[in-house]
């Protein structure tokens, strides 16, 4: 008797990245996601789109209310408020259909987040990137050009704070370069896959 069922299918697995605002977190994102071998969660937020940013593409962007009622209707797989001021979280279907169909999910996402889905018991590894220095970071803080020095003082405490917790990640990388910084992150993607 021949059956038609195939060999079964590798769960797909979370790709966390996480560190401060102006880590590189985006930058290296994007690099990651040009090989292929990634899917990116699309986040959902309440912060005003910034620059060519667009909703479905870049972030969805919700108003308050509809935020609060995906995350209390359980349709987040984690959120947090972000430098006090705004939601971020990441909804749960695209990604559960994802791992589901055995394709690696990458999510940046910060601290707090990482912090839910470890919680959750989802197959997940976690990478922090960390600046070179504090010093790096409010320089490219301040070249961004789109933050008031209140806002630029509340993402340095903001991460500080997030440092502290980069240890009970998997892989901590200096992003001093980007390349350095991407085939580090790949080569330890296939030593996890």
């Amino acid at each position: 008797m021949s059956s038609t069922a195939g060999p079964p299918t590798r769960q797909g697995q979370l790709v966390v990245l996480s560190g401060p605002a102006g880590a590189g977190k985006s930058t290296v994102a994007r690099e990651l996601l040009s090989s292929g071998d990634l899917v990116v969660s699309i986040s959902a937020t309440t912060r005003p789109p910034r620059g060519r940013e667009e909703h479905g593409r870049d972030y969805y962007f919700l108003d308050e209310d509809e935020f609060l009622r995906l995350r209390d209707g359980g349709e987040l797989l984690e959120w947090a408020r972000v430098h006090g001021k705004h939601y971020y979280g990441t909804p749960a279907r695209p990604v559960l259909e994802h791992l589901a169909a055995g394709r690696d999910v990458l999510l940046d996402i910060d601290v707090q987040g990482a912090e839910q889905l470890r919680q959750k018991g989802l197959p997940l590894v976690t990478i922090f990137l960390e600046p070179p220095s504090l010093e790096v970071l409010r320089e490219r803080l301040l070249r961004r050009g789109d933050t008031s020095p209140e806002d630029i003082e509340r993402r340095m405490r903001t991460a500080r704070e997030e440092m502290r917790q980069a240890w009970r990640y998997d892989l901590r990388v200096v992003n001093d370069s980007l390349e350095r910084t991407v085939q580090r992150v790949r080569d330890f993607l296939v030593g996890s896959a």
